[in-house]
């Protein structure tokens, strides 16, 4: 698979993401609503969307070296989450995150089929990951599968003992048992009892980084100690 357009990142130089950012997610966060983000639609473009932009650009130029398949699109229902929540079906109906969502993948699927690299910012803090944070019914089978087989299990377990010994912990526990079919003492029983597999850090309070052309680097540093369990969950997938 050939790696993706880079969609004009040449055109764009991220140099951090102003204060200004920050200020207008506590505003989001104190005034929650339609009137005033309307209000405030000139702070969302120019310091929410295209410093989120610039950096998508820049990011994904540095993180082709870890995963040369990624998907790294500077625009919104690209690697840019929308502000917007989705309040159908949840009791809070406040209409906006207050957080700024990035999500580089490596794969055909944007969302749930692939694993990838993600970054929330909030005015207070950081939070940087790698992984799945969920299993499609077809791929959590053959996530077992895989994980009970010596030949792909133990290579997860070495990339579990390399984040950890990096300072993460990996997470994704969804279920209290072993799956019906498999050895309830299997080695890999807790692996087995996944329903996704990640792992990240949280940043905070936040760090000086994020105002300069260095938060690229930072999460570089961060994103290549955590590959390990990307690249178990690129060869999973098949891509």
């Amino acid at each position: 698979m050939p790696p993706p357009p880079t969609l004009g990142r040449a055109a764009m130089a991220f140099d951090g993401f102003p204060k200004q950012t920050l200020t207008f997610l506590r505003g989001l966060g104190k005034n929650n609503n339609k009137a005033w983000f309307d209000d405030h639609r000139a702070d969302y473009d120019a310091y929410f969307i295209e410093p989120a932009k610039a950096f998508v650009a820049a990011m994904g130029d540095k993180l082709v070296s870890i995963a040369p398949h990624v998907s790294a699109e500077p625009k919104v229902n690209g690697s840019i989450f929308r502000i917007n929540r989705d309040v159908r079906f949840s009791k809070d109906k406040t209409p906006y995150k207050d957080h700024l969502d990035l999500w580089f993948w490596e794969g055909p699927d944007r969302k749930q089929g692939s694993s990838g690299f993600y970054f929330r910012l909030r005015d207070k803090a950081l939070m940087l990951g790698v992984g799945m944070h969920g299993f499609p019914k077809e791929l959590l089978a053959k996530y077992r599968s895989a994980v009970a087989d010596d030949a792909t299990g133990k290579p997860l377990v070495a990339a579990q003992k390399k984040v950890e010994k990096a300072g993460y912990t990996l997470e994704g526990i969804g279920y209290k048992k072993v799956p019906r079919g498999f050895d309830p003492e299997h080695p890999r029983a807790e692996l087995l009892k996944h329903g996704a597999l990640h792992c990240g850090i949280t940043l905070s309070p936040l760090p000086a980084e994020v105002h300069s052309k260095k938060l690229v680097t930072l999460c570089m540093g961060h994103w290549r100690k955590m590959a390990p369990v990307h690249r178990w969950l690129v060869e999973l997938t098949g891509v």
